[in-house]
């Protein structure tokens, strides 16, 4: 019997940041926060911090496509991001920062380049997308003290000033998706 979800690697900055948005999303089915297509194998929080391992910290989406579309997905990446800014969320600067979306299979690649190009080609963010669209090529999930970070930790300075503020602007905008 095959699996009747769908895996997708979204990096927009901070995991913390991704993971807490998706964990909310109707349909996804698991979040986990890690790293992706970078140099080495089963890398440390401080190694990836470090900006040299190519890896960028993203999550790996588990999702129901019977519940949520492809096309859903990638418009809550697009909206609680910036596409434009390379290698930097805020004030998270360095390449494990970058906008990335990395894919597992070849139709789900081609249907990623067709959404990132009609969005750039629409003029919306008023910049280039810089968003790397590539095959997943390695994932490493984090250590376990980074998985559902902000469920556990509300108020630690960054998930109040940061996490929760996209949380609550992600949970507006996208009220009908909500879990």
């Amino acid at each position: 019997m095959s699996d009747p979800f769908e895996r997708i690697y979204l990096a927009g900055g901070c995991f913390w940041c991704t993971e807490a948005v998706y964990a909310r999303l109707r349909g996804v089915q698991q979040v986990t926060s890690g790293y992706c297509n970078g140099d080495i194998d089963h890398p440390s929080y401080e190694q990836v911090c470090g900006g040299d391992t190519g890896l960028a910290e993203c999550v790996e989406l588990v999702f129901d496509p019977q519940a949520i579309t492809l096309e859903q997905v990638l418009q809550v990446f697009f909206a609680t991001h910036d596409p434009t800014t390379p290698n930097r969320q805020g004030n998270d600067v360095g390449t494990q920062y970058r906008s990335g979306i990395y894919t597992t299979g070849a139709a789900q690649l081609a249907e990623v380049q067709r959404f990132v190009r009609a969005l750039a080609a629409s003029g919306k963010f008023g910049a280039p997308i810089v968003t790397e669209v590539e095959p997943l090529t390695r994932f490493w999930p984090a250590e376990d003290y980074h998985q559902e970070f902000f469920a556990l930790n509300p108020r630690q300075p960054y998930c109040s000033f940061v996490v929760g503020p996209k949380v609550q602007k992600f949970e507006h905008q996208f009220a009908a998706l909500l879990k």
